[in-house]
């Protein structure tokens, strides 16, 4: 069963809020106005209007610093959620973008992403000098995600060492040659959580962002 990867890596990031700072920031706001007021000239007196806008000005601070603290915590909220989805990745294979390809035991997996149909689509598994070994032709496809297997049979008919290759792919419509994105196949190994966000180690496809994974397979 293939299921889709909704992308939830974006996080909020917001300045920690001392709350003890509001509460001395208001207390000597209003001593400030009030020793102003008793020390005003009375042929003088304080202007209603610039007090008025005083306290306006003082009210969106304060308004301000509530909105820091409750993104704040939507944010440490949703950094909670995005790890235990991505405990839930450990020992699952995935999907991610990138064009490497592990071949062992004779056996390869990786997939092709098409942005839209195919009248036709072309896979080539290539060595590590750039070197096609073998062109697989996956014919018509539909828009989505394509898999693609290789058993390490090259062209010539020779089994391929087990070891790291490149898949590269190009995807044809009404006869204009198309390049599609392809995607690596890896098992998700451990999950990590930091201040940017929430990691996995996909093997030797290294620590990635939760945005990176296309597909839980």
């Amino acid at each position: 069963m293939v299921t889709s990867v909704q992308n939830t890596a974006n996080t909020f990031s917001a300045p920690a809020l001392d709350q003890s700072q509001i509460g001395v920031t208001q207390d000597r706001f209003l001593k400030l106005l009030v020793t102003q007021m008793k020390n005003q000239d009375p042929l003088n007196p304080l202007d209603n209007a610039q007090v008025t806008s005083q306290m306006a000005q003082l009210s969106t601070v304060t308004g301000i610093d509530k909105l820091n603290a409750t993104v704040q915590s939507l944010s440490s909220s949703m950094l909670a959620a995005q790890s235990l989805q991505a405990v839930a990745m450990i020992g699952h294979p995935v999907l991610v973008a990138g064009d490497s390809l592990e071949l062992g035991n004779g056996k390869a997996f990786a997939a092709v992403e098409l942005a839209q149909p195919a009248d036709k689509l072309t896979v080539s598994i290539n060595d590590a000098s750039g070197r096609s070994l073998r062109t697989l032709q996956l014919g018509a496809q539909d828009s989505g995600i394509v898999e693609v297997a290789w058993d390490g049979v090259t062209d010539s008919g020779a089994i391929a060492p087990d070891g790291s290759y490149t898949l590269s792919a190009v995807s044809e419509l009404g006869g204009q040659k198309i390049a599609a994105a392809t995607l690596s196949y890896g098992l998700v190994n451990s999950v990590a959580q930091s201040q940017s966000g929430v990691t996995v180690n996909v093997g030797k496809l290294g620590d990635l962002s939760l945005t990176a994974i296309k597909q839980i397979l």
